[in-house]
């Protein structure tokens, strides 16, 4: 916990020593009141007191009861805004940090613990500095102060308030040895419950599909009912407090006046009055102890929720990401060179390779494509240039620099990339399309000729509202195919130097693919085109054809040379097409 405080600046260390003050008067002002009305039970057992006295001391009273309300106000205040502007930057710097993750950092955390920590574990902070700001200063220093205050009016009642103090806080060390553990369990469970919800949205429809409702609602119901078991468990310990606080404050007031009673009866008529005032404001001082032990009890039962969220937190900002940024961001003349040298790859804590001794190269307007069986790395080879993951051996060079020397920003302007599952944002198509260079807007002209060159005007202008059309988060509703075209239409408005498709045709009809084939070849002359594909026909006309088998380099050529020398290939292209297809093509 206190590990995060370091994102507390001046301005925020200001504030709470501002709060620190106000909590010290507010404290002052709630001691002073036992005082006064020691002094009215005084004046009240007195002859001769005048109602003016008595009065006064009430208008005291009032002064210090209206001047603590104030204070209070103003605490909460600082304290509410504190905490959320601290949330608000833990926040940032979390999402920062799992921006500047790669996927081996994303897999490690998984996609629905590190929501839970950015949301949930955050709250939980919020909530502890919040009301722990203000009560975990208050209650020490009122204890404190009321301790000193009452220490010279009878050994008897302060023994009797020590003995209440200690079963306080021996219940308190009890409880958070029991609850402690069974938080972190808490937060587990949270991940699971998040995942499961999650995996259960995403594939909706094939959970309907498959009538596999039933099986969910069983897989949800066992951990919502283990989640449901620990809360339950850490409520009802928790729910003790509470009883067990009234029982030991009225016991503790009980006590107070039976000694008082044998302490007046014991004095001279003189003394009665004394002890009788003394036993008022010790009773008054003795509930302000008790009442600050409660307020840390309960402060010490939020700490370890916050504690386990501060860990969970602290664990994502103290992980280094495994893709370290480069320096390189300098225009070197060369364009759209790639070339893999020797490259291999092998995914972390694995012990077999996916990719061995992979080498090519592609010049400015070359088109290589990558074709083979599923599982014989094509896509890993797009990750690693996208470098999403660093190479395990070998090097992978852009323009003539190994990419892990670029700036990733730099690195990532010089790529459009197309994913194999095309990925939609909440917005219009517009934005959609203009997300493709960091967010910047582009000129409606520019938008217009990508998805035009991408094949998808026929249906955007059949939208509503064409181009402002809305599209909802993922794409729900539009087609799958309309989601690659529009994804296509993305990297083509970025206008980069190489193109990146990772099999982003396979939703495409074949009269589609073939005339997108032959615009985007019109449109990215100048620009280096590696295409990932399972079909033929979509890498039939490329300069450079790699074919790939369990992670090795079996083939490389144009389509007829493969066609005589690689037989990995011709069992695929046999596979689509006819021979006189094949031949005539």
């Amino acid at each position: 916990m206190l590990k995060l405080l370091k994102n507390f600046d001046k301005k925020d260390w200001l504030i709470v020593f501002a709060t620190l003050l106000l909590i010290v008067f507010q404290v002052w002002l709630d001691l002073k009141l036992p005082d006064y009305m020691s002094e009215i039970t005084i004046l009240v057992q007195t002859k001769g007191s005048s109602m003016n006295e008595i009065l006064t001391q009430g208008g005291y009273m009032l002064l210090c009861a209206a001047g603590s309300l104030a204070a209070a106000m103003l605490v909460g205040y600082l304290t509410s805004f504190i905490s959320a502007t601290f949330s608000q930057k833990l926040r940032k710097q979390l999402f920062e940090k799992v921006q500047d993750f790669g996927m081996e950092e994303i897999k490690k955390f998984s996609t629905s613990s590190l929501i839970t920590r950015t949301t949930n574990d955050i709250t939980n902070i919020q909530m502890f500095i919040a009301m722990g700001l203000q009560m975990l200063i208050k209650a020490p220093i009122t204890a404190v102060w009321a301790i000193f205050k009452i220490l010279d009016k009878s050994w008897q009642w302060s023994a009797i308030t020590g003995a209440a103090v200690i079963i306080l806080v021996l219940m308190v060390i009890v409880l958070m040895v029991t609850v402690m553990p069974k938080f972190k369990l808490v937060q587990k469970l949270i991940d699971k419950i998040n995942g499961l919800t999650r995996e259960n949205l995403t594939g909706i429809r094939v959970v309907r599909a498959f009538n596999a409702e039933e099986y969910q609602q069983k897989k949800f119901d066992a951990k919502n009912d283990e989640l449901t078991k620990m809360q339950m468990f850490n409520q009802k310990m928790m729910a003790l407090m509470s009883p067990v606080m009234y029982l030991i404050m009225n016991l503790l007031t009980l006590s107070i006046y039976f000694i008082g009673a044998y302490l007046i009866d014991a004095a001279n008529m003189m003394d009665k009055i004394t002890i009788f005032g003394n036993m008022v404001v010790f009773s008054s001082y003795a509930m302000q102890v008790i009442m600050s032990f409660l307020v840390l009890a309960m402060i010490f039962i939020m700490y370890p929720r916050a504690n386990v969220s501060a860990q969970r937190i602290g664990e994502v900002l103290d992980t280094e990401a495994s893709v370290i940024d480069g320096t390189y961001d300098e225009d070197n003349g060369i364009r759209g060179e790639v070339e893999f040298k020797n490259v291999s790859f092998k995914y972390p804590d694995a012990d077999e390779y996916v990719l061995k001794n992979i080498s090519f190269k592609a010049n400015k307007g070359d088109t290589i494509a990558l074709i083979g069986s599923t599982g014989s790395g094509k896509s890993t080879i797009v990750n690693l240039l996208m470098r999403f993951y660093d190479v395990t051996e070998g090097e992978i060079l852009i323009d003539g620099v190994n990419i892990k020397d670029y700036k990733e920003e730099y690195l990532h302007n010089k790529l459009g990339y197309v994913p194999q599952k095309a990925v939609m944002f909440s917005g219009s198509v517009n934005y959609n399309v203009s997300y493709g260079d960091n967010g910047k807007e582009k000129s409606k002209k520019l938008i217009k000729e990508a998805v035009n060159v991408a094949q998808a005007k026929e249906f955007v202008e059949k939208m509503t509202n064409k181009y402002e059309s809305d599209i909802s988060q993922g794409g729900t509703n539009i087609s799958g195919g309309q989601k690659q075209r529009l994804s296509i239409a993305r990297a083509i408005a970025k206008e980069p130097e190489i193109y990146i498709f990772d099999d982003s045709f396979s939703a495409l009809d074949y009269k589609t693919d073939y005339v997108l084939r032959k615009e985007l070849k019109k449109y990215t002359k100048d620009a280096t085109n590696v295409i990932v594909a399972q079909r033929i026909g979509t890498i039939i006309n490329a300069d450079k054809i790699i074919v790939l088998d369990s992670g090795k380099t079996v083939g490389m050529g144009t389509h007829k040379e493969l066609l005589k020398n690689c037989e990995v290939y011709k069992e695929i292209a046999y596979s689509q097409l006819s021979k006189e297809e094949l031949e005539n093509a």
